[in-house]
């Protein structure tokens, strides 16, 4: 056996003290099996050892939370016996090197995060970010990137309901894939990851073993240079086929007692399920690595054990239901071995061929993982501009109709129609709206399910971008009509050993527990994406946020389209035209900078809690919060969505019409209604800023007098810019 020499650590993602640690907690060198083993565990990607002391910081409780963070998914309480589980996860480092195999296993992971907790994936949602429209690679990645997530999502069978997808420079050497998956369970039939049972046997089932995969953790916790093409062979190859046959068998044993513990091979494959169970159980296990299934000759076992090869399920049962399980999975035509036990030593012990490879004690490779207080530099905060600091444009309706085509604002109808959101029959809420919703089959509870985050806000303040990445989702949640419940996040940053874009994790991360905090908002589940940098060069700081809130009558729910002709419509919330960081001031001004909006949390859960009241109420006949773009983009959004145009008539209280439109001020709503007084006198009632600005109807927005866009023009210049960029050869 070859010697390990500084250079094959250092080829592990290992540092000279993290391999001296090795050593001291195996009392001995490693193995290549081993070294092997510890270097996935104790990769970013799986040990979190850069951000786990500030994790602790989020909230993660409510009477409500079932399961917090540290299990596959989160599990919230919806009522009648029923819990919602949920995950967002990372595929970016994989997506940029192969699109379509990066995206589409980035889908089958969270969707096996999210059933092997017994529950039936509903649901799938996706953030995507990437470079610019300009750079050579954009289109390709693109195309690769949405092909994958409809090929999978759409063969799996289950609705992918909504998302978002923006554009900048930053991302041009780093993509990101987000991927989230909701799913419903009985709240008496939730499985969890702990082995239990000393003797019990460790069933491996799913599809075979290949060499596909081999380094991805590792990998996704490495920056990439200028040969990260060669990285191919780390991205995992999907079969959505399987994966449904997977989805079927399993829940098909869930429902029988047969189980004790359950875990997907994720992130470092084999290692990483056995020894998360190992260690969550407090107890070891014991592999016969011969037994396990391989579809490629000549296997070693450090290639069996950080394989990434996808579709593959580990389980714990109770010991004699061998043969009623195996007779499920070969019904199914999915592999079934017994590859090993459960074992009273707390170590992880692999033999291959008769003798023993490996033989780790379970604590060093999870609770001694190193755990990092990185240095920490906070970003310096940018002056607040005035709307004097911004050009005024000739015509704000021709501000509007230059924005709606901006890549971040134009619609992405071109991408979700690829998606099948409409599979299993329940989805009422399509995308192209502020959440997407689906309802809880055989009830008339429905979820409302929304991703949101703006990276530029986070990296011209991290702590106020963390509030509003929370607050966003919070928000979007609200329009529909539902409760916000819960968030899973994908923290998405740079190289944590760089102390300014620690200080951007650290930052909004502070920002997000905050806004959790003040809206009762917790966090149940994530996944953090560290060193997403190519050539020394950070993406923009992106706490990409998951939210799922729940409404007990679908019926009520209010959607972003004009409901008729001849309703009021009404601005919840206050504007004082603030463009710093805007969308009007980056696309129409060429301007970067300046401070981002401030968010008030106490008024964002006024303002929400007043929006969701009238909504279910039936006073507010239809809803939009007020995002990037501003109030006028909004109320676009909303006569472009029902084909109905709007009179606007306001009061702007001084501010410039440009910067009263299209300032991004936090917090705010537009909603139509035929009670305006009723509206009015509540807001006052509970300390609500409200105003009248217009009323629908017509084939025109008319801004002013002068000034006036059809709704027909708006459409076209809206949906125009995507199908034409991709159909560029």
């Amino acid at each position: 056996m070859s010697a390990i020499t500084p250079e094959i650590v250092a080829e592990h993602g290992l540092k000279p003290d993290e391999y001296e640690r090795i050593v001291k907690a195996m009392g001995r060198e490693p193995n290549i099996t081993e070294l092997g083993i510890f270097s996935v565990m104790w990769s970013e990607h799986c040990s979190y050892k850069s951000s786990r002391r500030h994790l602790r910081k989020l909230p993660t409780e409510a009477p409500w939370v079932i399961c917090g963070p540290g299990e596959n998914a989160g599990i919230i309480d919806i009522g009648d016996g029923q819990a919602a589980i949920f995950k967002m996860e990372s595929h970016n480092h994989p997506s940029f090197i192969e699109p379509y195999q990066g995206a589409a296993t980035g889908v089958g992971g969270i969707l096996r995060d999210v059933f092997t907790m017994g529950a039936r994936p509903v649901a799938n949602l996706n953030a995507l970010r990437f470079g610019s429209p300009d750079h050579p690679k954009t289109r390709h990645l693109l195309a690769g990137v949405v092909a994958g997530i409809g090929g999978y999502g759409n063969c799996v069978g289950v609705p992918t309901i909504g998302g978002e997808c923006d554009f900048h420079p930053a991302y041009n050497g780093n993509i990101l894939v987000n991927a989230m998956t909701v799913g419903i369970a009985d709240t008496d039939k939730i499985f969890y990851s702990a082995a239990a049972g000393i003797g019990n046997p460790v069933i491996y089932v799913g599809s075979k073993t290949g060499r596909d995969g081999i380094h991805g953790a590792t990998m996704a916790s490495a920056e990439f240079g200028e040969n990260s093409e060669e990285k191919r062979p780390t991205v995992q190859v999907g079969d959505p086929f399987t994966e449904k046959l997977l989805i079927e068998a399993c829940l098909e044993l869930m429902a029988t007692d047969a189980i004790v513990a359950i875990q997907d091979m994720g992130a470092a494959g084999l290692t990483s399920s056995s020894v998360e169970m190992g260690s969550k159980g407090e107890v070891g296990i014991e592999l016969d690595l011969d037994n396990v299934p391989q579809r490629e000759t000549g296997m070693t076992p450090y290639e069996m054990m950080l394989s990434e090869s996808q579709e593959r399920m580990l389980m714990v049962l109770k010991p004699g239901r061998e043969a009623e399980a195996m007779a499920i999975f070969r019904k199914w035509d999915l592999d079934f071995a017994v590859i090993g036990k459960v074992t009273d030593t707390r170590h992880l012990v692999l033999k291959h061929k008769g003798e023993i490879v490996a033989d780790i004690p379970l604590g060093p490779l999870v609770d001694d993982a190193p755990n990092y207080d990185r240095p920490h530099e906070a970003t310096e905060k940018q002056d607040v501009l005035g709307p004097d600091a911004f050009t005024a444009p000739e015509s704000n309706a021709d501000a509007l109709r230059e924005l709606l085509a901006t890549p971040d604002l134009a619609s992405k109808r071109w991408i979700y129609e690829q998606y099948d959101h409409m599979v299993m029959g329940d989805t009422i809420g399509r995308p192209g709206g502020d959440a997407g919703v689906v309802r809880v089959h055989g009830t008339r509870k429905a979820l409302a399910i929304t991703t949101d985050c703006t990276p530029r806000y986070c990296k011209a303040d991290p702590v106020e971008g963390g509030r509003q990445a929370v607050a966003e989702t919070w928000r979007n949640i609200t329009a529909t009509g539902a409760i916000p419940l819960a968030i899973t996040n994908c923290l998405n940053f740079g190289n944590p050993e760089k102390p300014i874009i620690m200080g951007q994790f650290v930052g909004c991360l502070e920002g997000m527990a905050e806004a959790c905090l003040a809206l009762d908002y917790p966090v149940i589940s994530g996944n953090v994406s560290l060193y997403n940098e190519t050539n020394g060069q950070a993406i923009l700081p992106t706490p990409a946020i998951g939210g799922v809130g729940i409404l007990t009558n679908y019926e009520q729910r209010a959607s972003i389209a004009f409901a008729a002709e001849g309703e009021t419509i009404v601005l919840i919330g206050d504007t004082e035209g603030h463009l710093g960081q805007s969308l009007y001031a980056r696309e129409l001004c060429g301007r970067e900078d300046g401070a981002p909006p401030p968010v008030n949390l106490s008024a964002e859960r006024r303002n929400g809690d007043l929006v969701r009241g009238l909504i279910m109420t039936g006073v507010a006949t239809s809803c939009h919060d007020v995002s990037g773009g501003g109030l006028l983009v909004a109320i676009a959004d909303m006569a472009m969505a029902s084909r109905i145009g709007a009179t606007l008539d306001y009061d702007r209280g001084g501010v410039p019409s440009y910067a009263f439109l299209f300032g991004e001020d936090q917090g705010r709503y537009v909603i139509t209604t035929n009670s305006p007084e009723l509206v009015l006198e509540q807001a006052a009632v509970d300390g609500v800023n409200a105003s009248v600005i217009g009323v629908t109807g017509g084939a025109t927005l008319k801004i002013s007098e002068f000034d006036s866009i059809s709704v027909a023009e708006l459409t076209q210049v809206h949906e125009g810019w995507l199908p034409a960029y991709m159909a560029i050869p």
